[in-house]
């Protein structure tokens, strides 16, 4: 099976800078003028996933409640305080997460749309998280 998570915004450009540039992800391709749509597809080449970002006339409405997050679990540390030292360079906020599970096991920012993402160093999941 392969995920796509899809997500509409209103600045595709600052979205891709940011999902790239920042966090370190791959352009892995993308479309213009489809019926009216521009987008992109972002993630990590070799994987069953990734990211798509549209973009159209029609204005995003991005509502995310405070517990929305998307979780990435950087394969060592070493990327993961990479990561970290991007999104403080950057000048990106830290944020208290609501979940404190979250503030002990990570550090939660947002992204240019709002939506919530957690950097937590990988570890090996307990079998009550599974």
């Amino acid at each position: 099976m392969f995920l796509r998570v899809a997500r509409h915004t209103n600045d595709l450009e600052k979205i891709e800078h940011f999902y790239v540039n920042i966090l370190g992800f791959e352009r892995l391709g993308g479309f213009q003028k489809h019926d009216n749509y521009d987008g992109i597809f972002v993630g990590k080449t070799g994987l069953d996933w990734h990211f798509e970002f549209t973009q159209s006339d029609v204005k995003a409405n991005n509502f995310f409640d405070e517990d929305d997050a998307i979780i990435l679990y950087p394969k060592t540390f070493l990327e993961y305080n990479s990561l970290i030292d991007s999104i403080i360079e950057n000048n990106i906020s830290i944020i208290t997460a609501v979940n404190p599970y979250w503030n002990e096991n990570g550090k939660m920012f947002q992204d240019p749309d709002g939506y919530r993402i957690v950097l937590s160093p990988l570890k090996v999941v307990s079998q009550s998280e599974k």
